[in-house]
């Protein structure tokens, strides 16, 4: 094989890595669109082991608190290539990651307001210009606070969880139903007062990403951008050796404690028993997220990977803008704006409903990468960065 069709083989992996990831973000965010139960202390009504609880079941211990970590691992990693594009440009790197920054963080506050409260670019924005402060750290240095990073939330939420169990239980299920039905009446109303409620969730769900999401997304960060410094994805023979170890530190480290802190916010929910299953999926979630990583890594190397691997990597290449479009169809779907199907459908109906929606984005993403180079906001993100307008569309 040829240097040059190993290295479109080598970025097509990595783009069909964060194409993957669409599908997963997708599957956790629909629930959040598809009920107003979704992240409220007491949880769905009805609980039980029925077959809705067990998809919830699976959608929690497969795709949440993991395949956010996989797009900021990939965040951290594509942040060396946009050091080396400005350096083959002979720019300054910061002024111009500034600027991008500057501008995913306005799309991201958009996109929370208008589409979405639970949004990630924002707090991605943010954390991205704190990278930069560990842009010169040695390799030691960036694995060390990545640990610590990760340690620390985790300590943190374990003693919360003893403090809930030394004071005991708080939950107000009244409170909940109350919250529930207020904002079920702002999600099946106007766009205005969808806005309306996207904002005044939008208090408890900064706190949420500052304690939780931020912290380990910035050690993931990290961690890519030490793997990133090294091109360690763009060289098959680095990351060959340690595949079959992330994908067993995923099966018998990550996915039995995924299942558990399932299990505790099924069962346990609002109690201490739930902040545990928390602290200990924030350990060990990389675990699983690495072992997702590898094991599409050597699915790729395969035959039928091959063809998949092509099949995501349009739809990586233009994330930002699929990801957008996921909370612009979900909206529609699930809003009073549109179809207003929200509290109307199954989990698995829901999951369907992913698995449909992903699937038009691949067709979509194909089609258009074929025309143009950039998707529409990686266009725009672009320009920002670059400070002039980039050819968009491809000559025929």
């Amino acid at each position: 094989m040829t240097s040059a069709s190993q290295k479109v083989t080598r970025i097509a992996d990595v783009d069909a890595l964060r194409g993957f990831a669409l599908l997963g973000i997708l599957q956790v965010n629909i629930m959040a669109f598809a009920s107003v139960f979704y992240g409220l202390p007491t949880g769905e009504p009805e609980q039980g082991l029925g077959f809705n609880d067990l998809v919830h079941v699976f959608i929690s211990t497969i795709f949440e608190m993991k395949f956010y970590l996989l797009f900021s691992f990939l965040f951290g990693y594509s942040v060396t290539l946009q050091m080396q594009s400005a350096m083959r440009a002979g720019e300054p790197f910061v002024p111009r990651f500034l600027r991008r920054q500057a501008g995913l963080w306005v799309i991201g506050l958009l996109h929370a307001v208008l589409l979405f409260h639970g949004d990630i670019l924002s707090t991605y924005a943010i954390l991205g210009v704190v990278l930069l402060l560990w842009r010169n750290s040695a390799d030691r240095t960036l694995l060390k606070s990545a640990i610590w990073l990760i340690s620390i939330t985790a300590i943190l939420w374990a003693s919360l969880g003893v403090l809930q169990w030394m004071v005991g239980e708080v939950q107000d299920p009244a409170q909940d139903l109350l919250n529930a039905q207020y904002a079920y009446t702002a999600y099946t109303g106007s766009f205005g007062s969808v806005i309306m409620q996207h904002i005044n969730e939008l208090k408890l769900m900064w706190l949420i990403l500052l304690l939780i999401q931020a912290p380990c997304a910035l050690a993931m960060f990290l961690l890519g951008f030490l793997a990133g410094k090294h091109q360690f994805l763009a060289q098959p023979d680095q990351y060959r050796p340690y595949l079959k170890q992330a994908i067993k530190a995923g099966v018998f480290i990550g996915l039995p404690a995924s299942l558990i802190t399932a299990l505790t916010a099924l069962f346990s929910t609002g109690t201490y028993w739930e902040i545990f299953g928390l602290a200990l999926s924030l350990v060990t979630a990389p675990f699983l997220t690495f072992g997702i990583i590898a094991l599409m890594l050597k699915f790729f190397d395969t035959e039928r990977g091959l063809f998949w691997r092509d099949a995501l990597a349009p739809a990586g290449r233009m994330a930002l803008s699929n990801y957008l479009l996921q909370s612009l169809i979900c909206g529609f779907i699930f809003y009073g704006y549109g179809l207003t199907l929200i509290d109307q459908t199954t989990a698995i109906g829901n999951v369907l409903i992913g698995v449909l929606i992903f699937t038009f984005q691949l067709f979509f993403s194909h089609w258009w990468m074929k025309h143009y180079y950039y998707g529409p906001l990686e266009w725009l993100l672009r320009a920002l960065t670059i400070g002039r307008w980039p050819d968009l569309k491809r000559k025929a």
